[in-house]
This record gives structure tokens, sequence and C-alpha cells, in this order.
């Protein structure tokens, strides 16, 4: 437990409070929290599970990573990657995930490095989704076809902007749009930008520098809340396909 020792430490200083009264919160006593921060025992596996409920943070990250460089419990930077707090937790020290309800995605912008903010949504566990901090994403709109409105969209969050794999999909917040859902090119490295581009092709892709982005998660899986119509597939393929030719029709009409 290399770190546990500086991490509870600063930890507890974050959340200005006394040996003593961080002792009450946990039910534990003055002394034994004096004994972990100095070094002259380590806690066990039960009081490691307190401290994880407390700071919704996993175990791994407080005994693994040095944490004294975070100046709030919302994220810290771990070498050249992001580390997400909170992450919450269920009693099994599982990562729960977080649900964005549509009513309030607007919101999230001014929440999403609040721990409060995150603490009150409603959360879930999915236990097929691969490992990793996840979000569940409301989707508004026709930009993004076939995903539906009101569809949910379950994305990894990416530690480091610079692991963007061109073409794939991503929910990405902005300082300017806030919550986006759309198919992401790196140009990072040319430009320090990344290109959102839409599925729906009547949307025209534009740029965003990586100065103005916030957050970024890759897509894991889609759950739509409403049942398909047995021709809806058919007649979004079809408004796809004249919406290209159209585009395809005016490039060549300009270049005539």
């Amino acid at each position: 437990m290399k770190y546990i020792q500086a991490n509870l430490k600063h930890l507890r200083a974050l959340k200005e409070l006394s040996q003593e009264r961080f002792a009450d919160e946990l039910g534990w006593s003055r002394s034994i929290v004096g004994s972990y921060e100095e070094g002259r025992s380590e806690p066990p596996i039960d009081r490691l599970i307190d401290l994880s409920n407390y700071f919704n943070i996993p175990i791994d990250i407080l005994v693994r990573n040095d944490l004294r460089l975070a100046k709030d419990t919302s994220f810290i930077e771990i070498g050249n990657k992001r580390v997400l707090f909170p992450v919450t937790v269920n009693e099994n020290n599982e990562d729960l995930i977080e649900i964005i309800p549509t009513s309030a995605s607007a919101g999230y912008l001014a929440g999403y490095d609040d721990p409060e903010y995150i603490e009150q949504l409603q959360k879930i566990k999915l236990p097929f989704l691969p490992t990793g901090t996840h979000r569940a994403f409301p989707i508004k709109g026709d930009s993004m076809l076939p995903v539906k409105d009101g569809s949910f969209v379950v994305a990894k969050f990416v530690e480091d902007i610079q692991d963007i794999k061109n073409g794939r999909t991503y929910i990405i917040l902005t300082k300017e749009d806030g919550l986006v859902y759309k198919r992401i090119y790196n140009l990072i490295q040319e430009k320090q930008s990344l290109l959102l581009s839409s599925d729906n092709k009547a949307y025209q892709p534009y740029e965003v520098s990586i100065e103005n982005v916030l957050e970024v998660w890759e897509f894991t899986c889609c759950i739509n809340t409403q049942e398909y119509d047995e021709k809806e597939l058919k007649l979004s393929s079809i408004m796809t396909m004249f919406q290209e030719l159209k585009v395809e029709l005016e490039a060549v009409q300009n270049i005539a």
C-alpha cells in the first residue's frame, strides 16, 4: 500500500476535516486515523472499503496512485492520463454507471466536475461492459441516425484525448456546445483540434479546438427507449441516401 498514508492525509485535508472529525464520520477513533496517516499501521480491507465508499474512489486508485496533486476530489492527472472522480461503486466495490437524465443534460456542463452533482444521479450496473468508468448520456435529435431521439448512449471515459480513434463515435463535452454525440476524427497533430461529424449528412461537420474540450467518452453500447417501427430503418436508409445524393449533385454543379 505504497500511497495510502499520503493519500489519506491529503484527501482528508481537501475536505477540510480534522483527524477527530474525520474519524467521527467514519466511526473510527482519532488514534486509528493518526496511525494510518503516520504510517505506523496499514488499514485492513474493511477499512479500505470504508475509505473507498467515503471518498467515492476505487480501492486500487487509493492504494496504487499518488493523489497528492489533486486540487479537489473531481479528477486528477496521473502521468498523461486524467483519472475521473468520483467513481461511484457498489457494496462489492464494482463501478456503477451514472445516468445523465434528459431533463438535466443541459446542466451537465455546470456539474460534470462537481462530486455532489454526480453523487445525486441515478445509477445502474451493466455486468457485460468492459472495465473502465462509464456513464449513460441522453441522445437528442436525428443527427446520428439510426440512433433515435430519446435513446441513451453508454460510453467509457477517455483519459487521454490523444487516444481518440478516427471514425469512432464519442460523447464529447465542450465549453461552448455542452454535450454532443458525434463521429470524431483526430486532427490534434495537424491543427490541435477535433473534427466532429454527424452520420446524418444533412448536418455539416465542424471542428473544435482541444482547448474547448472538457471530457470525451467513447461509445460502448446504445439503449433504445422506444421500439423501432418495422419500416423505420428502411425509411431512414432511403432518406440518408437522398441526402448524400443531394450533396454529391451540389458538388458536381459547383464544379460545372
